[in-house]
Order: structure tokens, then C-alpha cells, then sequence
């Protein structure tokens, strides 16, 4: 039995945290033995592990870097005593591995597993500086997508310990609930004739979502029943929902927050826009895919592994508010188009992105770092 430890930040309901919990309750019983460490807290995925019968420990960090929760992790992982510590994101990455380098002598000292799942372009000197001086305690560097993994390579990371794994999506049920969109007609005081495109997601600056509202302004132009539906929270909101005031498309746009009923809305959308300057394997496509809702998405290179531009939907420059528009309106206005995309998305999703594709791969990692 493979004893794997996975160490990340919180269990909150974010991209890394489902990838997580998926891999957590899916992995083969057979095989692995597998315990949950959150550094900070736990949230909407702890519930899951737990239904699973994946023990689950929290170590309550409250500072950047907290001796106590360090303490905790070592005091942790000398109790589990795991052949693999698999950790997510900087923080875990960072304590994770300066937790093993430091056990005791006489502590089996795990294989470390580190899983980078951004292009970090937001990270700064001194976190670079924290990545390459724990190298000598990193098994595998495994990124969600080959975009990923170039930015590591380039920031120093050895090609022999650079690994991919794309992130896993489940199959999706892409049948109209009527009651559903009713309710949201109703909610949202959307007319009934209107064409709903939707972004969801963090309302942060790298998702650029200024872009698409200057591509709503654009888009109602050439078809006024044009609806965009923001859904999600983050610090950006006040800011573009004063901007969708001066730009004079409040009509056309609605702000719904943070939402529980996500997966029961996917069906009602006919496009889904993300216009990022860097991601790493973007969750939100992906789930819109699984939906066969065609994607417009910017061209970076994490959007491209997944986006099949011409044929699962397009792709266009960062900033391009134009482009955005022009595409929208394409897919709009060709039915037979929206339909082949729809279908090819789902298609692609299914073949080449599923949750036992994904947990295959980690399960060939573990098998590869203990030979």
C-alpha cells in the first residue's frame, strides 16, 4: 500500500482544491492510502474528503510564514509517515518541502511531489529565490498544462523532473432544466428572447473581465438581445460594476455573485468567455466544454491546450475586445455552427480530459518516484 499525504493551502471551492478532492476520493483503495493536510482551513471540499472517509487535517497557519503550523506539519507527517507528500500551490509547496528537509534523522522521509498550477507571473523575486533553494527536496515539478511546465523550465527547474498532467473534468449533463431557467429569467429580469453568454470565475485583474464588457458594448450593436452573465466574486467587482455603468451596458449585463447553482446554469448559456492574460489549466473552460457550450477564450498557451480554435470555439488575442465581439456574434448567429461546437467540445472533454485520465497519471507518478 502507497501511503500519499496531499498538502495544500485551504480546501476552499477554487480550481486546485477540486483537482484535490477529485484526486483524493478517486484514486484506487487498492493501492493508495491517501490524508488531506490544509495549511490554513478547511471549506467546501472538506465535507467531500469526508464522505469519502479521507481523514482530513487542519493545521490553522495565520501568518506568512507561521512556526506553529510549521511545527504542526512536521508533528503531522511524522504521525502519517507517507511515502509521497504531494503538495499544491506556493504555500503547501514552500512548507511541504522545508518540512521534509528538516524531519528527524531517523523519520522515513517521503518522496515530494510539488504541483505548480499556474503561469505564476505574479510571483516575485524572493518566492523564485524560495523555489530553486528547495529543488534538492523535489521529487517531480507537475504542472496542469504544457504552458505551465515551459514557465518552470525557463524559471530553472531540470527537464528530468518536469512532469504534465491536465486536470480532470466530470461528465456533464448538458440537458435545459426549464424550471431553472425560468427562475433566472425571473431573478435576473432578463427578457425572454435574450441570448445568454456568461464568464465565471474570480473577479480578479488577470481574468481582464473590463475586456468583455467592452465587447458586450460592441456586440449589442449587431444583437441588442445579447445578455453577459458575470458570476463569480473577487476584489475587481465594485470597480466593473462601475465600469459597466460608464460604459453605458448595464442593460446587457448582470452581476450575480458567487454562485452554488453554477452546474445547474452551464446549460442555459450559449457562449462562454474568458479573456485572462495568464492561467494555468482553466477549470471554468473545461467545465463549460464538458457542457458543450462553445468557448471564446484569449490566446495564451494554456487556453490553446484545450480551445480548439475554428472548431470547439475561438481563440483571440489578450485585450482584444473586438475579437471577442466578432466571435460571439459568429457563433450567434449560426446555429448549425453553435451546434457543431457544442459537440465537438463535449467530445473533447470526455476523450482526452476525464478524472480517471488524471488520476492515472498522479497514480503513475507515485509508482514512478518510489521505483
Amino acid at each position: 500500500m502507497i501511503k500519499v499525504s496531499l498538502l495544500i493551502p485551504t480546501l476552499d471551492q477554487s480550481g486546485a482544491e477540486k483537482q484535490l478532492a477529485l484526486l483524493a476520493t478517486t484514486l484506487p483503495r487498492d493501492e493508495f492510502e491517501v490524508q488531506v493536510i490544509a495549511l490554513t482551513r478547511g471549506g467546501a471540499y472538506e465535507r467531500l474528503l469526508k464522505e469519502n472517509q479521507i481523514p482530513v487535517t487542519i493545521l490553522n497557519k495565520r501568518f506568512r510564514f507561521d512556526p506553529f503550523a510549521y511545527r504542526a506539519l512536521k508533528k503531522t507527517l511524522q504521525s502519517q509517515q507517507p511515502d509521497i507528500l504531494h503538495t499544491w500551490l506556493f504555500a503547501a509547496n514552500s512548507y511541504g518541502r522545508m518540512a521534509v528537509k528538516h524531519l528527524p534523522s531517523s523519520q522515513k522521509r517521503p518522496k515530494v511531489i510539488v504541483s505548480e498550477r499556474c503561469i505564476d507571473s505574479w510571483k516575485s523575486n524572493w518566492q523564485h529565490k524560495v523555489d530553486r533553494s528547495l529543488l534538492p527536496q523535489t521529487s517531480l515539478l507537475v504542472g496542469n498544462s504544457q504552458g505551465v511546465i515551459d514557465f518552470y523550465r525557463e524559471k530553472g527547474v531540470p527537464e528530468s523532473i518536469l512532469r504534465v498532467v491536465h486536470n480532470g473534468i466530470p461528465s456533464a449533463n448538458s440537458i435545459v432544466c426549464e424550471t431553472t431557467r425560468s427562475q433566472l429569467f425571473k431573478e435576473q429580469n432578463l427578457p425572454e428572447n435574450a441570448r445568454l453568454i456568461a464568464f465565471v470565475g474570480r473577479l480578479a485583474r488577470q481574468k481582464r473581465v473590463e475586456d468583455l464588457l467592452w465587447a458586450v458594448e460592441l456586440l449589442r450593436q449587431m444583437n441588442e438581445n445579447v445578455i453577459l452573465l458575470v458570476i463569480g466574486d473577487g476584489p475587481e467587482r465594485a470597480k466593473l460594476e462601475q465600469l459597466a455603468h460608464k460604459y453605458t451596458v448595464t442593460p446587457n449585463v448582470r452581476f450575480l455573485g458567487h454562485r452554488n447553482d453554477v452546474s445547474k446554469l452551464l446549460p442555459l448559456f450559449e457562449i462562454f468567455l474568458l479573456a485572462s492574460d495568464f492561467e494555468g489549466q482553466s477549470n471554468s473552460i473545461m467545465e463549460a466544454m464538458s457542457y458543450g457550450i462553445p468557448v471564446i477564450a484569449s490566446d495564451i498557451q494554456p487556453n490553446r491546450e484545450l480551445v480548439l480554435h475554428g472548431k470547439t470555439g475561438f481563440l483571440t488575442s489578450v485585450g482584444d475586445c473586438t475579437g471577442f465581439a466578432q466571435y460571439a456574434e459568429r457563433i450567434l448567429a449560426n446555429s448549425q455552427l453553435a451546434k457543431e461546437m457544442a459537440s465537438a467540445s463535449q467530445k473533447r472533454m470526455q476523450e482526452e480530459f476525464s478524472i480517471d485520465k488524471m488520476v492515472q497519471g498522479y497514480a503513475a507518478l507515485y509508482r514512478e518516484v518510489l521505483k
